[in-house]
C-alpha cells in the first residue's frame, strides 16, 4: 500500500518512479525528495470525456497529480483520514471526501437511481449529495475525509446496516443502498426521536461512518 496513516489526521505516501497519485488540490503538507505536483485538469481518470461527466454530475472535486520519487504528507482542513485498501472491488464515496488515491484505480461516476432506484434518488436530494457519486474501482489505496474519525461496520445478507445520511462516509461491496423513513404519530405531534431518515445498506460489504452528524 503506498498510503497509509501516520496519525489521524495526516497520511503518508510513498511515491515511487513510474507510478502516480492523485490527491486533492493544495493538500500537500511535505514532502520529501524529487516529487512534482501537476494540477489535473481532468480532475481525475479517465480521460476527456469522463471529466466532462464528474462536472456535469457535480463530482469533479479540483485534483492534482503527483509524481516522482520520494514520500509526501497529505492532509487537509484538519479532518480526520481514514485508508481503505480495494482488492478489485468499487468504492463509493462523494467527491469532497477524497484526500489522495492511486493511479491505478479507475474513477467513474454513478447515477443514485442504479442503487436502490427512487429512494436512491431521494436519497442524494435529502442528505444534499446530490444525484450523482464517485466511483473509485481495482487494486490499491484510498484516503478518505471525515469530521470526528471513521469505524468500519460490515454489511451482511443477513443483516443490512442503518445509517445516518450526515454520517455516511463511503462503502464498497455488493451492496444496494435506500433511504428508509421511521416516521411515526409521535415525529407527527414532535415527539419523535429525530432520526427520521436513514439510510439502510444490504448485501455484503462495508459501509464507513464517520463519528459525528457533521458533513465536510
Amino acid at each position: 500500500m503506498s498510503l497509509r496513516e501516520i496519525n489521524s489526521k495526516m497520511v503518508e505516501a510513498t511515491v515511487l518512479p513510474g507510478q502516480r497519485l492523485f490527491s486533492q488540490r493544495g493538500a500537500m503538507l511535505a514532502y520529501k525528495g524529487d516529487v512534482s505536483f501537476t494540477p489535473n485538469m481532468q480532475g481525475g481518470q479517465g480521460g476527456l470525456m469522463s471529466m466532462i461527466g464528474r462536472r456535469v454530475a457535480g463530482e469533479a472535486t479540483p485534483l492534482m497529480s503527483v509524481e516522482g520519487s520520494g514520500t509526501v504528507f497529505f492532509g487537509h482542513g484538519g479532518h480526520h483520514v481514514h485508508v481503505i485498501q480495494l482488492t478489485g472491488d468499487t468504492l463509493y464515496v462523494e467527491a469532497d471526501r477524497l484526500l489522495a488515491f492511486e493511479g491505478t484505480l479507475r474513477q467513474g461516476t454513478m447515477f443514485m437511481g442504479s442503487q436502490g432506484g427512487v429512494m436512491g434518488m431521494v436519497r442524494g436530494q435529502v442528505t444534499g449529495q446530490g444525484l450523482f457519486t464517485t466511483t473509485l474501482q481495482g487494486q490499491g489505496a484510498v484516503a478518505v475525509m471525515a469530521h470526528g474519525g471513521v469505524f468500519e461496520v460490515p454489511i451482511t445478507p443477513q443483516r443490512p446496516v442503518h445509517v445516518d445520511p450526515q454520517a455516511y462516509v463511503a462503502h464498497h461491496g455488493d451492496v444496494r443502498n435506500k433511504l428508509s423513513t421511521a416516521l411515526g404519530w409521535r415525529d407527527m405531534v414532535g415527539r419523535g426521536s429525530g432520526e427520521a431518515f436513514q439510510l439502510e445498506l444490504s448485501g455484503s460489504g462495508t459501509v464507513y461512518v464517520q463519528a459525528s452528524e457533521e458533513k465536510l
